[in-house]
């Protein structure tokens, strides 16, 4: 169990404790039990019984509460408040924008017992004269349900990798197939999906259905076989396609099922295709036309066709062309793993330099820094960098862009950083106009290097503000600031679709993993996935900037 998993439970022991108006002592107490062990640097189901009690803020009481939660999966308080509340009633604790409080009304005043119910009562306008509700909070949590329904049976890219990792990986130690590759949207890495699809050349296709019928990962009752293809739920719900072929027709298989149907669509009806090509890969087919090769990301049927200069696409950025992480926190703000622990991480990693950018103060919730910590870790800054030589840390904030679009701090302490990532994290239900014009105001700011996470969304969880990305890119060309790409698999904003805009007014894009733990350094490969689908080269990778190069650029700003 993954200490997430454990604060998880934690979580919603406090939200069921509250929401049956427990003690609020009680309440607050594994409340801050939940922030403690999300952010232990260490993980916690590998420590002794005595180490558990040596982790700060852990009394005897929640020692005993983790003790019984890695041994049977729960604890007493978190029995007793389950048997107590409807699972409809817990399900409505997920629902964005309503916590336990609003949650007992609804529950005890009008009766609804899960989000179908709440929904209908929602349409019926029944929130509406409901004490702590009114006509704003009821379109919110409406529109908070209609979302997460929009996006069931779809999965975060970064959710399913390792899963369709252990079936490829399967499937090539299996010996029944002589060349296999993933397919579709996986193959292309698009941030959402919904299955995974595979292409296989297999000359025994019952062998083949045999083994993954058999597969410990398969719902057994989805299984179908028919004669060129084999389909399955993963874990019960997570479709499995896997299209089977031959050595001689393997690559068209492959081509045909891996691209958007708009890229076919482009290439067909542009580039005098011819049908039925026999090739022996991908690279003839393409070559067949008098094209390059398109890596699988770029079949979107977007804009890749407009990034051909003569005859040639241009090389994307790889994991290899970075050589440093921007964005990332400590123990400072809301960190698990301290200054010295992220920085040294980052060196093993083989990277020249890390950009420190805890949180400001007006972020109080993440512990944002008032002005003498600033300085306190300014000073430890320059003790490491003195030790760590050449591996440099450089001075960074996230600056709250505040919702009159000014930053966090005063110019005397701006000055002080040596780059500034300026983030919207409050308030943010904005129209368009507002919020474009919030983001350009911070983006003129002089001390803003980057523009962090640019809408503030959360994929499959909260929708972005509405923002409108040309005037937000031509902003940032007229004031020479760099857009992020947050790596966080959650977020991967700035989107994708947006890059080849920004690469044509000369904007410089940062992928930044926004860590807030060292494990967190390894979110750059959802970046990098993403940002080559947008055709990001390493030439416009601000990150990929050298140690020395990316002071001089820090310098000029």
């Amino acid at each position: 169990m993954s200490n997430k998993e454990i604060a998880k439970a934690f979580k919603l022991t406090a939200q069921l404790m509250e929401l049956h108006d427990e003690n609020p002592f009680k309440v607050r107490s594994i409340q801050n039990a939940a922030f403690k062990l999300e952010r232990h640097p260490v993980p916690i189901e590998k420590m002794s019984i005595e180490e558990i009690g040596g982790i700060e803020g852990v009394g005897k009481s929640i020692q005993a509460k983790i003790s019984d939660l890695l041994s049977r999966n729960s604890f007493q308080e978190m029995d007793e408040m389950l048997q107590q509340t409807p699972k409809g009633v817990i399900d409505l604790l997920g629902v964005k924008g309503i916590g336990p409080k609003k949650v007992r009304t609804l529950w005890k005043e009008l009766g609804i017992e899960s989000t179908g119910e709440l929904l209908y009562a929602c349409n019926e306008n029944r929130l509406v004269e409901l004490k702590g509700f009114g006509e704003k909070t009821q379109l919110q949590i409406k529109q908070a349900i209609e979302y997460a329904e929009a996006n069931q049976g779809k999965y975060l890219y970064a959710v399913i990798e390792p899963i369709a990792l252990q079936l490829f990986q399967d499937l090539r130690n299996s010996g029944l197939v002589s060349e296999c590759s993933y397919s579709g949207d996986f193959r292309r890495k698009l941030e959402v999906q919904t299955q995974i699809d595979m292409v296989v050349a297999c000359d025994d296709h019952a062998a083949l259905a045999e083994f993954i019928q058999s597969h410990p990962l398969m719902d057994k009752d989805s299984f179908r076989s028919e004669n060129n293809s084999i389909s399955a739920n993963i874990a019960g719900k997570l479709p499995l396609n896997i299209f089977i072929g031959t050595k001689e027709n393997y690559a068209s298989l492959l081509f045909d099922t891996t691209g958007n149907p708009e890229h076919i669509r482009l290439l067909k009806e542009n580039y005098n295709w011819k049908e039925n090509i026999q090739a022996k890969s991908e690279e003839e087919i393409y070559a067949s036309v008098q094209l390059p090769y398109f890596e699988p990301e770029l079949r979107e049927g977007a804009a890749e066709f407009t990034f051909l200069k003569d005859g040639k696409l241009p090389v994307l950025v790889t994991d290899s062309d970075l050589k440093g992480i921007l964005h990332n926190h400590s123990t400072y703000s809301d960190g698990a793993h301290t200054l010295e622990e992220m920085a040294v991480y980052c060196k093993e990693l083989g990277y020249q330099y890390l950009g420190i950018c805890d949180h400001s103060k007006t972020a109080f919730y993440a512990n944002g820094l008032q002005p003498e910590r600033i300085l306190q870790q300014h000073q430890e800054i320059e003790k490491l960098n003195a030790s760590l030589a050449p591996f440099k840390i450089f001075k960074g904030i996230e600056s709250d862009i505040l919702a009159d679009g000014s930053l966090d701090y005063p110019e005397e302490i701006l000055k002080s950083f040596d780059f500034i990532v300026a983030s919207v994290h409050s308030i943010l239900r904005m129209d368009k106009e507002k919020a474009t014009q919030r983001l350009i105001k911070a983006i003129e700011n002089p001390y803003t290097t980057i523009l962090g996470h640019p809408t503030g969304r959360l994929l499959l969880a909260r929708e972005g503000y509405p923002i409108d990305y040309k005037k937000v890119i031509d902003a940032c060309a007229a004031n020479n600031v760099v857009m992020e790409l947050n790596a966080n698999p959650y977020r991967l904003d700035l989107d994708w679709r947006y890059i080849p805009y920004a690469l044509e007014k000369n904007v410089m894009i940062s992928i930044n993993p926004d860590a807030h733990r060292k494990e967190g350094y390894h979110d750059m490969h959802y970046g990098i996935c993403v940002a080559r689908k947008g055709g990001l080269t390493a030439a416009m990778t601000f990150n990929a900037f050298s140690r020395e190069e990316i002071a001089k650029r820090f310098d000029k700003k």
